[in-house]
């Protein structure tokens, strides 16, 4: 790679050429409402799992963890078929659009906030546990408190789901189709402007993504060592 790609991939940042804008703005608004719409799903199953106790529960936990590795075109695959014409949403017409890039990050997402909040929760339940129902909590009244209980703990996981949502190119590929100006993000804008021989938007919008993944891990990081130092 030459140095003219990197000083040009810099100047691109530096001006905030309207096309690396665009690609950004977009690739953040999908993210960001995939992970929000996973916590939604993901907190109260996680919890309920955590303290119910059922047939068959220790088969589904295996299942959660084991979908924190789902190969994201797998659940691309899975979003595009549901949402193909022949599918059973393909009336929504949501193929190709931003909509079902939301639902194949998130999708990619819950098991990880899930599984995190499944095992926080327990493990916090079995610390309290005494203590709350002293206190009149049954284990559904004690969901909220264990869940302020472990937010930073849980922060940490929510925000390694936006990392692996924000960095993931196969699954949005599939059901997004990368329209420029639709559903262009930034994983799947590199991977087409080097195969054009762009490098230097290539390598600007890397710079980018590399960078909030970066900016991610030192927050998760962060508040780990903070939550260690309250905790004493």
């Amino acid at each position: 790679m030459s140095d003219t790609a990197i000083i040009t991939a810099f100047s691109l940042i530096a001006e905030a050429d309207p096309a690396l804008v665009q690609v950004i703005g977009l690739s953040l608004r999908v993210s960001l409402s995939a992970i929000v719409l996973a916590c939604l799903i993901a907190l109260p199953l996680g919890a309920a799992l955590a303290l119910s106790r059922f047939p068959g529960r220790g088969g589904v936990i295996v299942i959660c963890n084991a979908l924190m590795g789902l190969p994201p075109v797998v659940a691309g695959l899975l979003i595009y078929l549901l949402l193909s014409r022949s599918g059973p949403l393909g009336s929504l017409e949501l193929l190709f659009t931003p909509a079902a890039m939301i639902a194949a990050q998130t999708v990619l997402v819950v098991p990880i906030i899930l599984s995190l909040t499944r095992s926080m929760i327990e493990e916090l339940w079995g610390e309290y546990e005494e203590q709350l129902r002293s206190l009149g909590s049954g284990r559904l009244r004690a969901v909220p408190t264990l869940l302020w209980d472990g937010r930073v703990g849980l922060l940490t996981g929510i925000l390694a789901g936006f990392g692996r949502a924000s960095a993931e190119v196969g699954a949005v590929l599939i059901v997004g189709g990368n329209i420029a100006g639709h559903t262009r993000t930034m994983t799947t804008a590199i991977t087409l402007e080097t195969n054009r021989g762009n490098l230097a938007m290539a390598v600007a919008l890397g710079i980018i993504l590399l960078s909030i993944v970066l900016g991610l891990n030192a927050l998760a990081f962060g508040l780990t060592q903070w939550s260690r130092r309250r905790m004493g």
